[in-house]
């Protein structure tokens, strides 16, 4: 089965020291490591600060945007890992150990597989855009 863990946390490793950043990132690097030697390592991403985010909405067919993230927390989300476990209790002890758990919290999620969400192909592998030279 398919978890994603979702990492959130008060700060963001933008508002961190530069040495605390440094050692955090260290510790994201053994963990990251370690989860892809397993096999259980899927993906995984970091997110820049809610200040570079849009919120938007589509409502009566015209488009609304607003600056950084809908939710007004002191927790903002800061990146995930998607892994491959056995069960919900096998994905907890795997998002245990991931460095932002000490911090602030990870949100462990399955992954829908059922058929109609097989169905839109969301596992099917993305076509390659085509790539045009720049105009002269």
């Amino acid at each position: 089965m398919k978890f994603i863990c979702l990492i959130s946390a008060e700060k963001m490793m933008e508002h961190l020291s530069e040495a605390d950043a440094a050692a955090l990132f260290q510790d994201y690097a053994v963990f990251t490591a370690r989860i892809k030697a397993s096999g259980q390592f899927v993906a995984a991403n970091r997110l820049l600060p809610p200040e570079t985010a849009k919120t938007l909405r589509v409502r009566d067919g015209k488009l609304q945007i607003t600056d950084g993230p809908f939710a007004e927390t002191k927790e903002m989300l800061g990146g995930y890992y998607l892994i491959d476990a056995a069960d919900l209790n096998a994905a907890i002890a795997i998002a245990a150990q991931i460095p932002g758990a000490r911090f602030g919290c990870v949100e462990v999620r399955a992954i829908a597989d059922d058929a109609p969400t097989r169905a839109l192909g969301f596992d099917a592998p993305a076509q390659p855009r085509q790539r045009t030279a720049p105009a002269a």
